[in-house]
Order: structure tokens, then C-alpha cells, then sequence
């Protein structure tokens, strides 16, 4: 027999009111353990909050800024902070883009702007991938000063603490002007003063209102927007920033047209992948260890000569262009220097993008029959004279037998024209009369530092030196027999303007008899008008220089000289590939010549230098380093860049 129903008492919720007030109950539990979870989360996070009464200057690299000897910015290094600025100093509009674009509700919020993060949720959930953020500007400063920059949940949630605190600490103009100051707007740049400088060459307080908008359009991605890069990306980006400021009521309507229409000057462009950046780098390398004992942002005035340095590297990438594949060609590097030493072009290789390993100051290459003049002035100053008669026969010394390169041998000739058409067996004879010290000390001599074997293959060059040695040896014969020492910087300065070194030029030293050199330079004119040299010789134009090729046709050379600039060039592979029969008088004689051609240009004709006169004119340019901290830096950068005796 079925139970009765109890009968429901008529005070008693019914059913569906009592469902309601359980779900309630248990949203409510849920809520709770959630905002008691949410508490100990942040508590957690806040325990683990920096120091924020240590608020200091945001960690940054020094810098180094590079300038040709024309003033010109060519590179940087590191990281450059700008003048501090205030919002007093800057003209309105310039905080007024970056807040337009950034964080428009800056002067509305507590530091966290929720309406902000909602209307960011919701469009990037329509979207379907992150299309905005929500961080306020107070939020990146936080973030800037004293967290790292990983994306994750508890530096999202210390950025948050953090940038209350900061607004409960600070005033919104004295947050925004630390913003201003520390924020990282691309290309090294930490502040808005130093984007201006780099971008524009000018101060922040000189900015105009385009170009307020191209800095402020760099905040989403100083490298996709940057002006030096990409000047159509920058001017898109800064169209809506301009949208932004005239919404916003910062500028008029009439305003924002007249900024898109005023014409932009060429943004400063430090150079990528030319414009001497094998040269800048060796600079760098070379300038780091002031960094750490100065701690300073440096500028550091070179050398370098930059219509020089570009006619270099276009001759190099126009010549192997052309030749580069049939001759099976695929590195060059070219050192030119002035008369004082000055290294006015420094190429280190076909294309810096591809590959910066810099073959003018790191290659030991063989030079070849390129290091016979050594030889020669050796035996010059040992009593050889140009015109005299010389042996050109077999020869053998232990299990050494050198051969000419064209086969055959051709009795008697006289010294000087052994040395212009290179004939191998005539300067392994001079070698053995005056001995192997004697090569190597006049090698040393005339500027070259790298190990030299004691043994007659020394004769043909089977040692290995840098481009740049090479060069130091031909200009050493320039000057007359001078020990010229190359040099790439002639000063320091801080950013404050205060000078850390200067290039303090002397006269350099006679090293090797000067009468033997002028011999010598009558003998390595004539490789040019009749030897192996012919491809290089320059019209009218007095030149002193000579070929090298190396074993299997590894390595090409053409070192030479005229009164104003000595220049070499090597050519080869750097796994050592056999090049197609390159000589030193093929390929680089006829690139020697074209670019010598066109930087001999703007220079008159004159006769080579027999050293008299170079004493006087490197004391014209003598320079006096300064102060305690300067001598020691000079001494620093002598040995580092000037490679000292």
C-alpha cells in the first residue's frame, strides 16, 4: 500500500526558491575562496616586490657613438641615454602624442586602468589573437624600473602593485616625465631626448609635431617602426598617432594635415651592412675595456674617411660581381692608409651582412711574393745595388727548391728586374747572403708583428700577416723607411663634452736606412711600368707597389703606394679553396687601380715621398693627450688600436 504524501507546509520556499538560494550559497562560497585565493596571490607576489625605495636609473649599457674624421655618426654601441627633460622644456605636443597613443585615460586612472583592460580583453577576443594591451603608462614604468621583462602572471601582477604605488607616490606630471626619460624607444635610444638625437639629430625640445608622432608610433615596435629602417612603415604609424592626437582634442584637424605635408629630412642612419662597419666593429672591440673603467657613454672620433671607405667597399662588391664566381672568388679586404698612418679605409670582407669576420685585421693570409720587398731592402742595406747583376738559376737549400712561376730561368739579370717581374729564385738567393735574422729584423722593422719562420720559404712570403700589417709595411716604405704606425682614433670624449684621449701624434722613428728605401721605391716602380704590375699603374702618377700569389692560387695580393695613400688588397677563400689562376697582378692589381684611380682623384699629381718631409708634417698634427685619466686611457687604446712597436 503506497506512503501518504507529506503534505508541504504552507511556509515552507518552494522548491525552485530553494535551488536559487543553494546556487547563491555556493557562488557566493565560490567568490569568496576566490577572492581570498586573489588576496594571497597578490600577497605573494607583493612579498616578492623589488625594492621600491631604491628607485635609480634604469640599468642601460654605455655607449659608444662612432664618427668619421668629418663628424660624421657612421655606428653606435650600447645604449644612449639623452639629456633629462621635463614637460616645461618639451613643447606640449610631444607627451601629448605618446599619451594619445598610449594611454589615453592617463590623467583618469590610479595606475591600473581597468576600463582599459576590459576594452583590450574584448577585442582581442573578437580578434583572436592580441591586438591591444592594456598597460598604462604608469604600468611600463614600473615595469621599466624595476621588474625584468618576462611575460608572465606574477610580474603582470607586481607590475599592477607597483604602478599604484607609484601613483600614490609620485604626481601624474612627475610619472609621465620619468616615462619620458626612461623609456626605450629603439636603436639604442633610452628616453625620448636620445630618440631625438638619433632619429632627427636634434634635441627633444626641437622636435616638430610629425616627428613627435614617429617617435611616439615607435612605442609598439621601435624595430618594425623605426624611421632609420623603414621610413613608409614609420609615416604609417605615425598617421595614427596623428588620429589620435586630433580625437583627443591635443591638435586640430588643420594641425595633423600640415605635419603629413611637411616634407621629413633623412632620418640618421648609422650603417647595417657598409659604411665601414668592419672598421666600426674592430673600434668597438677595441673601446670596450674604457667602458668598464670610465662607465661613460663615448663618442669616439676616427679616421676614417668615409667617401674612402665607400669607394672601397663598392669597388670590392663590383669586382666580385663581375669576376667573383668564374675566378671562384668569394672574400676581399682592403686597408688604405695616409702618409701619417691614418687608416682611411678598413674593408674586412665582401659583405658584412653575410659573414663579420674582419680579414683585414683577423686574416693571417700568406702574402707571397708581396713580402719580396723586405727581402730586397735587406739585401740593400746590406750592399746589394738595383742595377747590379744577379743569379737566376736552380737553387736548392736542404730539401727547399723553389721554381719561377712561368717555368725557366734566365741567367744573369739585374736586381731590379728580378723584383718587377718576382722571379722566385733571385730572392731566395738574397735571402741566404744576408740570413734569415737579418729579413726578419728589417721585416720587424717596417711594422710586422705576427711569427715569422726562420727557414728560405720566409723569401716568398709563406708566412702569414694580416692585410693590415702589409700595409703597415708599405706605408713604412712610403715614409721613407719611418716606422709608421697605424692608427684608427684621434679622440675620446665623454658625452659631457670632457676628453678622455687624444691621439698624441710624434715623429716616427728611422728604422731602416733611407737610402736603401729610395732604391727600393725606384725598383717597386718599375713592377708597375714593366713587371707583374702593369694592371695597376695609374697613368703618370708616380707608384711604388708590388704582386703576391701564393702556392695552388690561395691567395692574390696588390700592395702599393703613391705620395698620398698606401693601399693593399687581398683576395682569396677563407676555407682556402684554390682561386681560378688569380695572380696578384690579375684581379686585385685591376681593383688597386680603380679605386686608387678614383680616390688619387682629388689629389694632384705628385712624386713619391723619400721620408724627409714627413717628419714635419706628423709634427704639424701633434696632438697632447690630457690629464692623469687620459694618458692612461691613451696608453690603453696605443696598445689596443695603434698595435705599438
Amino acid at each position: 500500500m503506497p506512503k501518504p504524501k507529506k503534505k508541504r507546509s504552507p511556509h515552507a520556499p518552494p522548491p525552485e526558491r530553494k535551488i536559487g538560494r543553494t546556487l547563491v550559497r555556493v557562488f557566493l562560497l565560490i567568490g569568496i575562496w576566490v577572492f581570498i585565493a586573489a588576496f594571497l596571490y597578490v600577497v605573494y607576489c607583493a612579498i616578492d616586490l623589488p625594492d621600491i625605495h631604491q628607485v635609480t636609473q634604469a640599468p642601460r649599457r654605455p655607449s659608444v657613438t662612432v664618427e668619421s674624421n668629418d663628424g660624421t655618426v657612421f655606428a653606435r654601441y650600447g645604449d644612449l641615454g639623452g639629456d633629462p627633460v621635463t614637460l616645461g622644456t618639451l613643447p606640449p605636443y610631444v607627451p601629448h602624442a605618446i599619451i594619445a597613443i598610449e594611454d589615453r585615460r592617463f590623467y583618469h586612472h590610479f595606475g591600473v586602468d581597468v576600463l582599459g583592460i576590459l576594452r583590450a580583453l574584448a577585442r582581442n577576443v573578437v580578434a583572436g589573437h592580441t591586438v591591444q594591451g592594456g598597460s598604462t603608462l604608469t604600468q611600463q614604468l614600473a615595469k621599466n624600473l624595476f621588474l625584468s621583462p618576462e611575460r608572465a602572471m606574477k610580474r603582470k601582477v607586481q607590475e599592477m602593485i607597483l604602478a599604484v604605488w607609484l601613483e600614490h607616490t609620485y604626481t601624474k606630471n612627475q610619472i609621465l616625465t620619468a616615462y619620458l626619460n626612461r623609456v626605450y624607444l629603439g636603436a639604442g635610444a633610452y628616453g625620448i631626448d636620445a630618440a631625438a638625437r638619433i632619429y632627427f639629430d636634434k634635441p627633444a625640445r626641437a622636435l616638430n609635431i610629425r616627428e613627435a608622432a614617429i617617435i611616439a608610433g615607435l612605442l609598439r615596435a621601435p624595430s618594425r617602426y623605426s624611421p632609420m629602417h623603414d621610413p613608409a612603415e614609420a609615416i604609417e604609424r605615425a598617421k595614427t598617432v596623428l588620429q589620435a592626437m586630433v580625437e583627443e582634442g591635443y591638435i586640430t584637424e588643420s594641425e595633423r594635415r600640415i605635419a603629413l605635408a611637411t616634407a621629413p629630412k633623412p632620418a640618421r642612419k648609422p650603417g647595417s651592412g657598409g659604411d665601414g662597419r668592419y672598421f666600426a666593429d674592430w673600434i668597438y672591440e677595441k673601446t670596450a675595456p674604457m667602458l668598464d673603467d670610465t662607465g661613460q657613454d663615448m663618442i669616439v672620433k676616427t679616421t676614417l674617411d668615409l667617401s674612402t671607405e665607400r669607394a672601397a667597399e663598392r669597388h670590392i662588391a663590383e669586382t666580385l660581381t663581375r669576376q667573383g664566381q668564374a675566378r671562384n672568388i668569394t672574400q676581399a679586404a682592403l686597408v688604405t692608409l695616409a702618409p701619417d698612418g691614418a687608416i682611411r679605409a678598413l674593408t674586412g670582407g665582401a659583405d658584412y651582412r653575410q659573414s663579420q669576420f674582419n680579414r683585414a685585421t683577423q686574416a693571417l693570409r700568406q702574402p707571397g711574393s708581396s713580402f719580396k720587398p723586405i727581402v730586397y731592402l735587406a739585401a740593400l742595406e746590406d750592399g746589394l745595388k738595383p742595377d747590379e747583376k744577379v743569379l737566376d738559376a736552380p737553387i736548392r737549400i736542404g730539401s727547399y727548391a723553389p721554381e719561377n712561376y712561368e717555368g725557366g730561368y734566365r741567367g744573369e739579370i739585374t736586381a731590379r728586374e728580378a723584383l718587377a717581374e718576382s722571379v722566385n729564385t733571385v730572392a731566395v738567393r738574397l735571402f741566404e747572403r744576408v740570413g734569415p735574422d737579418r729579413v726578419i729584423a728589417t721585416a720587424r722593422a717596417l711594422g710586422i708583428t705576427s711569427p715569422l719562420e726562420r727557414n728560405a720559404a720566409l723569401a716568398l712570403g709563406a708566412s702569414e700577416v694580416t692585410p693590415l700589417e702589409l700595409a703597415t709595411v708599405y706605408a713604412s716604405l712610403a715614409a721613407g723607411g719611418r716606422a709608421i704606425t697605424p692608427y684608427a682614433i684621434t679622440e675620446i670624449d665623454s658625452r659631457s663634452g670632457a676628453v678622455l684621449y687624444r691621439h698624441n701624434q710624434v715623429t716616427p722613428p728611422q728604422t731602416v736606412d733611407a737610402d736603401a728605401v729610395e732604391a727600393l721605391t725606384s725598383m717597386m716602380e718599375e713592377v708597375l711600368r714593366t713587371g707583374t704590375g702593369k694592371a695597376a699603374a695609374l697613368g703618370t702618377r708616380p707608384v711604388a707597389g708590388k704582386t703576391g700569389t701564393t702556392s695552388d692560387y690561395k691567395d692574390a695580393w696588390f700592395a702599393g703606394f703613391t705620395a698620398d695613400a698606401t693601399s693593399v688588397v687581398w683576395m682569396g677563400n677563407d676555407d682556402n679553396d684554390p682561386m681560378k689562376k688569380v695572380t696578384g697582378g690579375s684581379v686585385p692589381a685591376a681593383l688597386w687601380h680603380d679605386y686608387m684611380t678614383e680616390i688619387e682623384s682629388k689629389f694632384p699629381e705628385k712624386h713619391l715621398k723619400n721620408g724627409a718631409s714627413l717628419g714635419a708634417q706628423i709634427l704639424d698634427s701633434t696632438g697632447q693627450a690630457t690629464e692623469d685619466m687620459s694618458k692612461a686611457l691613451g696608453g690603453l687604446i696605443e696598445n689596443l688600436i695603434g698595435g705599438k712597436r
